[in-house]
Order: structure tokens, then C-alpha cells, then sequence
């Protein structure tokens, strides 16, 4: 038997009682865009961006970013070794003046000497520690600080190369140092051997085969365990660049007196050229670092030359996720983010809330509620359409019914009562399955072919029969929206669109016999899809041709002679264009009575086919008012001005009351308080 290995890990998934990613959530939000005219690209980007109620968004990431940034800059200076360096060479320098004071048995002159030596000592800290590198010093604490000296700026260097070694070094032996010059020695040579290989996979093989002899020598330099050259190079070349750009953001003064100390290092200036040499090798392999940038740095807060590179790298990993979390270079996508970085700069908290974010993009792209067409644009697919739709009209369905908060049934409501008969199910019915005749159908033809002892039955889709009703009139709907600039101009333009869309899921989804055709009229008239519809920008057009929508409305009735006409008109203004025999559009403000004529005559035309209509007017206009009034009236039909927010909840309770007795609201959308409720 294999035994079972378990491995154990601390949790960093955040809150795991935490609700899961609100796709509905976030599909509102996008919609809601999209058919304010973004696009659904640039709507998820948004969405992603502003975050939603109680999860923060990328925003808020880089806001956060940006701040520990300017805390970076603002808290720190560059000059901590520098002060370290001058409190070690003024303590060596009151030791030995001490020394020479208490020393009876010294020589007079030498005593002079050394005293005017130390008193003619440069007012610069690195001047006068590479002068006192030949000065014999007398007492042993004055000899013990200015040896601190060469180790701290050994150190320093070293750290700004590789994290830690200040730490790792303190209190080192020669050998220790000796070993440290080996390591440096042997990791230019194999640099330089990458640098001159020709990428063959000789080549590669014999680089390959140097790493890990370099890797075997001198692993423990390295706690981030390289596996391959190509990782180390990445760890080496990123701070080495962040060293240089401390060294750009340095003043003029402090970068002379750094490069005056570097001599003294470890006391021979060998230290020096090994990480000159290394970092030569690093810029030529890793060009697309940034050496050459700088910062300012306005603090107080003495950062020393290690201490001083890793700030340097936390501001390059912070452009970087800054970089990263704007998503506005090419095929950005939020897996890019680096998790970790940000964990490292803003907490574990900041990854998880990065993390959800990743798991939203991911599931808004694998839902199937975004496809990309055939142009590469993302667009919202037919499924994001029906869920749209969904949520607006139990929005509409709450409005009408006057009273929210009350628990949706899952009682459908039928259309008609049920006659005692029963029919084959076809296509397009929504009537209830008559389960008896549908099991016996199953039965009957399974007949003997049933193997013994079986105990499934299984059904087919012949054997399904429904509950006959009375019959019900269809209908025929022709949905004509305003689409002139005016309507996006004074804000009715996505309370248009989700009208249209919460009517068209009503009745692809309750009332799928009858037909709906929605026709956009602005200089000109057009059929279109919800699809359409719902990605439609605003033109700067000018012209409401009622004429020419009324016109392809008529169409639609005629194509459809035994359902029910329901002429649904959502307008802010009056007509101002109309179709000439031609084809050409003749516009023209104030409206002209040519253009009156031609939209009262296609007006009569449609209340000749027996059509039910009802305008909604948009706006306080008086002028607009009586004119659609008297249009309603001529026709027996109404009026109606509702309020933005209630235009979708108008429109539905129209179409809903024209279909007759039987078919009003709280049929279809239930008493919300009393049970009944309709099933969206």
C-alpha cells in the first residue's frame, strides 16, 4: 500500500468564511456600462478598477502603492554609512588623541608629530579616512574603530549586491573575506562566460555545467537558491541596478566621498574592481534593468548602503506593480500581477484582496458572459444578455408590484386554465408537463425491449406531453426607441436600453409565442437586435424619424397577420425627419407639417391593423406633451410619462395589459406579499 504524504503550509487565501466573487454583481456593474456606451473590454476594466461594495478594486491597490512609496522617499535619506563611518573614525580619533596624552614613554617629536597629524586631518570624512589608511596607530580601542571602518564599508558594499551579507559578515575573519573575493572572482568568470557564449546548446550545456560548479562552491552566498544562471542573473542584475541608481540619486558630494571610502574596503580597493567587474557583466546581460534612474530622497532617517539599494529595489518592485495593476499596456491581463511583490509591499491582506480581483477577471472571462468576436473586440455573449435581463425585469417586477423584499415563488402562473386535455410538447410551449401521460407514453414504448430488474426509465423527448389551456391571442410587438442625441444627451439613454432589455427577456422567457422586433429611430429607423441595441453609442445625429419607424413597425405587423399589433413608442421628442419616396431623409427643425403628415398617416396605417399603442413621453416639454397626446388619442391610444426609473416598469405593465384579462402584472409577476410570484 502507498503511503499517503501530506503537506502542510500556512493558509494565505484570506478570509476562508469570505463570500465567493459576485458574478452578478459584477455583470450589473459591466451592463450598466456597456449600455452607457463603453465597451465591455473597457466596462470590465472599470468594474475591475473601482472594485464593488465592500471589496476594494485595483484603484485602491495603487493608491495604497503610491503611498508607501512616498513614505519610502519621504522618511529616508542616503547618507546613513556616511554617518556611521563618521562616528567610528571621531571615536578612533578621540581614542588616540587620548592614547597620545597618557603615553610618558613616548618621544616628544613623535608625540608632535602625530598630533599635528591628526589635527591637519581633511574636514571630509572619506578624505580623512583614506589618509589615516598609512597612519601607525597607538592606542588599540583608535586601532579597533578605523578597522571597524574598512569592515563596515566591505560589508555596506557587499549588501548592496547581495541582501544580507552585512549581517552574514559581521565579525568576519580573513578567511571569511578571502572566501568573498573567491566568490566574486569566480561568479565574473562565469558571467563572462555567458556573456560570450553564442547561445548553441554546447554552449548552453558547458554555461550550464559552470553553474553548478559555482553553485556547488559558493551555494551558501546565494539563500534564494538559483536553480539555473538565468534566475541568478535576474537576483544579481536587479539589485546591482538598484545600487547604481542609489548611486545617481546620491548628491555630487556623497557620491565622490562613497567612491573615495570604496578604496578602503575590506582595506584594499579589490573589493571594489571584483563588483565593478561584476556589475559591467550584469548591465551587458541584463540591459532592460533601469541603471541609470535616481530618486529623491527627503527624510531624515539615515539609510545605509545596503539598506539604501533594497529602498531603491522596494521603489523599482513598487513601479512595477504600479505598472502591472494600471493594466494599460497590451494584452494586460490581472494574472500578470505579482502576488508576492505585493505581499511584500503592502501585506498579506493586499495579495488576498489582489487575488479575488484575479478570480473575478478569471470568471467573467470563463463564464461565457464575455466572447470575443470576430473582430477580437470582447463583447457580452447571449448568456450575459439573458442574465441582464434577468436582473432588470425582477427590478421591473419589484417596482410594479409596489412592495420589495418579499420571497420569490416558483409558481409559474399559467397563461390559461387548464382545459382537462393534454398534447405532444412542441418547441416554444411553457405550459406544465401532464407527468402521468408523459410516464405511460415512456412505458408503452419501451414495451419489452426493457431489460428485467431494471430501474431506470428513461424518457424521450417524444413521450413528453403538456397540459393543454385555453388558447390565448398572440402577439406582435414592435418596440420603437428614441435613439436621437437627446436622449443621451439629458440622461434617458440607459433607461431606454434596459427597458428594451428587461421586455425582450419577458418575452423570450414567459411569452415566447409571441414576437417582439425593436427598431431604433434617430435621423433614420433601423431593426435591431438587443445585441445591437445594448452596445449602441450615441451619434451626434440630428432627426427623430417616427415616419420611417412607424413605417418598418407596420412591416413587422403585416408579417405577422393572426397575432395581436402592441406599438410601444419611447420618444423625448417630437418628430423633426421623415422617409421621402426616394429613400432620402428630409429634416427639418421646428418640425415641419410635412414631416406631421407623414407620421400621422403611418400612425393611422398602424392603428388599421388593429394595433394597440401607447407613447411614453420623455420630458417636461409642454409642446411635446400635447402633441404626443392628441398622436394617442387618434388612435385610441395613451399616454404615458413615467419617471426614468420607472420607465422599464411602464412599458412591461403595458405590453403585459394589452395581451388582455389574465394578463396583468401579478399574474406574471405574482403578488410579491401573497406567494404567487413569477419565476424569472
Amino acid at each position: 500500500m502507498v503511503p499517503t504524504v501530506s503537506r502542510y503550509r500556512r493558509y494565505d487565501g484570506g478570509d476562508p468564511l469570505a463570500p465567493p466573487v459576485d458574478l452578478a454583481e459584477a455583470l450589473d456593474a459591466i451592463g450598466q456600462d456597456v449600455m452607457a456606451g463603453s465597451s465591455p473590454e473597457r466596462a470590465m476594466r472599470e468594474f475591475l478598477r473601482r472594485g464593488s461594495d465592500g471589496r476594494p478594486g485595483l484603484d485602491d491597490l495603487a493608491r495604497r502603492l503610491a503611498e508607501r512609496r512616498r513614505d519610502i522617499l519621504q522618511r529616508h535619506d542616503l547618507d546613513g554609512t556616511m554617518r556611521e563611518v563618521a562616528q567610528l573614525l571621531e571615536k578612533a580619533v578621540t581614542a588616540e588623541r587620548g592614547q597620545l596624552a597618557r603615553d610618558i614613554t613616548m618621544d616628544d617629536d613623535d608625540r608632535a608629530f602625530r598630533e599635528m597629524q591628526l589635527d591637519g586631518l581633511p574636514a571630509s570624512t572619506a578624505a580623512a579616512v583614506s589618509e589615516l589608511a598609512s597612519y601607525d596607530w597607538q592606542s588599540p580601542d583608535a586601532r579597533a574603530a578605523y578597522e571597524q571602518i574598512k569592515d563596515l564599508l566591505g560589508r555596506e558594499l557587499l549588501d548592496q549586491r547581495f541582501a544580507g551579507m552585512k549581517q552574514a559578515l559581521e565579525g568576519a575573519t580573513d578567511e571569511d573575506r578571502a572566501a568573498v573575493q573567491e566568490m566574486l572572482s569566480d561568479l565574473n568568470d562565469l558571467l563572462e562566460k555567458q556573456r560570450l557564449s553564442d547561445g548553441s546548446p554546447e554552449a548552453r550545456a558547458e554555461v550550464d555545467r559552470a553553474f553548478e560548479q559555482f553553485k556547488d562552491r559558493h551555494g551558501d552566498f546565494f539563500p534564494e537558491n538559483p536553480q539555473d544562471i538565468d534566475e541568478l542573473m535576474d537576483a544579481l542584475a536587479s539589485r546591482a541596478a538598484a545600487a547604481q541608481r542609489m548611486l545617481a540619486s546620491m548628491t555630487p558630494e556623497q557620491r565622490e566621498e562613497l567612491m573615495q571610502l570604496s578604496q578602503q574596503a575590506f582595506g584594499s580597493p579589490g573589493l571594489m574592481e571584483q563588483l565593478a567587474r561584476m556589475d559591467d557583466n550584469l548591465r551587458a546581460l541584463r540591459p532592460g534593468e533601469d541603471w541609470s534612474g535616481s530618486e529623491t530622497f527627503e527624510g531624515g532617517e539615515g539609510l545605509g548602503l545596503g539598506d539604501g539599494t533594497g529602498a531603491l529595489q522596494d521603489l523599482a518592485q513598487i513601479d512595477a506593480l504600479s505598472d502591472q495593476l494600471s493594466q494599460s499596456y497590451s494584452g494586460a491581463r490581472l494574472d500578470d500581477l505579482d502576488l508576492d511583490a505585493l505581499a511584500r509591499q503592502l501585506g498579506d491582506e493586499a495579495a488576498v484582496e489582489a487575488r479575488t480581483l484575479q478570480e473575478l477577471e478569471r470568471a467573467l472571462r470563463d463564464s461565457g458572459y464575455l466572447k470575443r468576436g470576430s473582430d477580437g473586440e470582447l463583447r457580452l455573449s447571449p448568456k450575459a444578455m439573458r442574465e441582464l435581463g434577468k436582473a432588470l425585469l425582477r427590478d421591473v417586477a419589484e417596482r410594479m408590484s409596489g412592495r420589495t423584499g418579499a420571497r420569490e415563488s416558483r409558481t409559474t402562473g399559467l397563461a390559461g386554465e387548464p382545459s382537462g386535455a393534454s398534447r405532444r410538447w412542441a418547441f416554444g410551449d411553457t405550459e406544465p408537463w401532464d407527468v402521468p401521460r408523459t410516464i405511460t407514453n415512456a412505458v408503452l414504448r419501451a414495451g419489452g425491449s426493457r431489460p428485467r430488474g431494471a430501474a431506470a426509465l428513461r424518457l424521450h423527448i417524444d413521450d413528453v406531453e403538456v397540459v393543454e389551456t385555453e388558447a390565448r391571442t398572440q402577439a406582435a410587438v414592435a418596440l420603437l426607441v428614441d435613439t436621437s442625441f437627446s436622449m443621451a444627451m439629458d440622461g434617458r439613454w440607459v433607461p431606454m436600453k434596459r427597458t428594451a432589455l428587461a421586455l425582450h427577456q419577458l418575452i423570450r422567457s414567459r411569452f415566447r409565442g409571441d414576437h417582439l422586433e425593436l427598431i431604433g429611430f434617430g435621423r433614420h429607423a433601423e431593426v435591431i437586435t438587443i445585441e445591437e441595441l445594448t452596445a449602441l453609442d450615441a451619434k451626434w445625429a440630428k432627426g427623430t424619424n417616427l415616419h420611417h419607424a412607424l413605417l418598418l413597425a407596420n412591416r413587422f405587423f403585416r408579417k405577422h397577420p393572426n397575432a395581436q399589433p402592441v406599438l410601444l413608442v419611447v420618444t423625448d421628442g417630437e418628430p423633426t425627419a421623415h422617409l421621402e419616396a426616394d429613400g432620402e431623409v428630409w429634416f427639418s427643425y421646428p418640425p415641419d407639417p410635412l414631416t406631421i403628415a407623414h407620421s400621422v398617416r403611418e400612425l393611422d396605417a398602424s392603428a388599421r391593423l388593429g394595433a394597440q399603442v401607447t407613447f411614453f413621453r420623455l420630458g417636461e416639454d409642454p409642446g411635446l406633451a400635447r402633441f404626443i397626446e392628441s398622436m394617442a388619442r387618434r388612435v385610441d391610444g395613451r399616454m404615458v410619462s413615467p419617471e426614468l426609473d420607472d420607465l422599464g416598469a411602464a412599458v412591461v405593465g403595458s405590453y403585459l395589459g394589452s395581451r388582455g384579462p389574465g394578463t396583468s402584472y401579478r399574474d406574471h409577476f405574482g403578488d410579491w406579499g401573497g406567494g404567487r410570484g413569477f419565476w424569472v
